[in-house]
């Protein structure tokens, strides 16, 4: 039996090791989650509110080790920590609500005379167990967004957690048991990625739902065959503040938190700030002085805002990435240093628009922000779409008609208005277009997607 050990970000000790599973016991799990989904499609409302509510409360009851594991495994300061299990919880209660809500409606047909004498209704059915492929970033809440929706729907779940945070992951899996869920409703599984690949092409799932980089995802896309893929991929979040956005100081205080906080690891963090060149200058200033204090800290301290990338590799990439443009003539404002896998808070006065280089194009997943100046609108919505991603963006502007054009406009998922791209509320739905994937997540919209429906007609008489 392979194992693997799970080592703290910050000072590299050992934190746990886990069981690492073969390609045989990746398919023993396939095959145990289409004879799970017998016994959970046709598991009673009642019992999944009463699973999905007791998960709920385990997780509040059990919050500080749910916190202090993720702060451990992830790297993750430990105020980001605390705030995943909270949204957790929101998940799991906005699962157990949706359970109630109606899943069908009754189907008027009698609408030529053909079809006269004809009544029918609808529901939404599972389609069938589904297969949950997660990232490190968000061990506890991306994990939820895919395991909630589908026990609310009746859809047994195998999750493979990330290789850097498996054991949040298998966590939850306890309280999920000691809910009372159905035998292996719920499945955790750490493995390799030819194994996770062979869960893929796997004939068990009828569903993929993957969260993690574009290139993965849509490789492991073209690998599913005909189950359903869902895809939330990496996001290139850019922020665009016009001249008449008000408080510039308030609006800096949000930015850096969305473009620094947990070294940026968050898909919809800001990584490219668009400034009215009317306000530039006065905001760049601003901008300096808020990240000067801002320095990489043990995430277990309350106060740490900017903790290590999970490892050296990532960190590496990143600084070349930050090289490649300033060798490409443009300006460091701050940061830029590196020492192992820690990475200084980094903000790059851009020359124009950046195009072709990987720290604008790509999503740098670290704590680097890009900077960049426009005239009119129109340009700052352009730059915007400029890139292969459309997660989210977000625009600081008191101008309805400005709202409504980058509404209009803009090529996203979500717009967020005079607040920055990182928010996301759990119930919303979100996803993205072009690179960013397909499919939206948030428990109502997922469960539409890990469902289809089912229609009965009767002739009367």
């Amino acid at each position: 039996m392979r194992t693997q050990t799970i080592r703290n970000p910050w000072n590299q000790e050992e934190v746990g090791t886990v069981s690492l599973a073969s390609q045989d016991e990746a398919a023993q799990a396939g095959a145990r989650a289409l004879e799970a989904f017998q016994r959970t499609r046709v598991t009673p409302s009642d019992e999944r509110i009463r699973v999905l509510s007791k998960v709920a409360e385990a997780l509040e009851a059990r919050r500080i080790e749910f916190v202090n594991t993720i702060v451990a495994e992830a790297g993750k300061p430990r105020r980001f920590a605390n705030a995943e299990v909270s949204r957790a919880i929101a998940t799991f209660r906005a699962a157990a609500a949706e359970v109630s809500r109606s899943r069908g409606d009754v189907l008027t047909l009698d609408v030529t005379p053909e079809s006269r004498g004809y009544e029918g209704y609808y529901v939404h059915v599972p389609v069938g167990p589904v297969l949950a492929i997660c990232p490190f970033n968000f061990p506890l809440n991306l994990v939820a967004h895919k395991v909630a929706p589908a026990l609310a729907c009746g859809a047994s779940v195998l999750v493979k957690p990330a290789p850097q945070t498996p054991l949040t992951a298998l966590l939850l899996l306890d309280i999920v048991k000691a809910a009372g869920s159905p035998v292996d409703a719920l499945q955790v599984l750490p493995c390799d990625n030819d194994v996770a690949e062979s869960l893929v092409s796997s004939d068990a799932f009828r569903i993929l739902s993957f969260t993690g980089s574009a290139s993965v995802g849509w490789a492991l896309k073209a690998k599913s065959g005909k189950k359903k893929v869902l895809l939330e991929l990496g996001g290139n979040a850019a922020c665009v503040v016009h001249e008449d956005a008000g408080d510039l100081d308030e609006i800096v205080a949000r930015l850096v938190p969305s473009a620094f906080g947990y070294a940026g690891q968050v898909c919809i963090k800001t990584q490219r700030l668009y400034l009215h060149s009317a306000i530039a200058e006065s905001f760049v200033e601003k901008l300096r002085r808020a990240c000067g204090g801002l320095v990489v800290s043990d995430p277990d301290l309350e106060q740490t805002v900017l903790g290590p990338v999970i490892d050296e590799r990532s960190a590496v990439r990143i600084e070349s990435w930050v090289d490649e443009a300033l060798a490409a003539g443009h300006t460091k404002l701050v940061g830029g240093a590196r020492e192992g896998n820690r990475f200084d808070a980094t903000v790059l006065r851009m020359r124009g628009e950046g195009r072709g280089l990987r720290v604008v194009e790509e999503e740098v997943f670290g704590p680097v922000l890009t900077v960049h100046t426009y005239d009119a609108w129109e340009d700052a919505l352009a730059m915007v779409n400029a890139g292969t991603y459309g997660l989210q963006a977000g625009v600081f502007t008191d101008s309805d008609a400005r709202i409504r054009k980058a509404f209009d406009e803009l090529q996203v998922g979500g717009l967020v208005v005079n607040d920055v791209p990182s928010v996301r509320v759990d119930v919303m739905p979100y996803g993205g277009v072009k690179d960013s994937g397909s499919g939206r997540e948030g428990v109502r919209f997922a469960m539409s997607d890990f469902t289809e429906p089912k229609v009965l007609v009767a002739r009367r008489g």
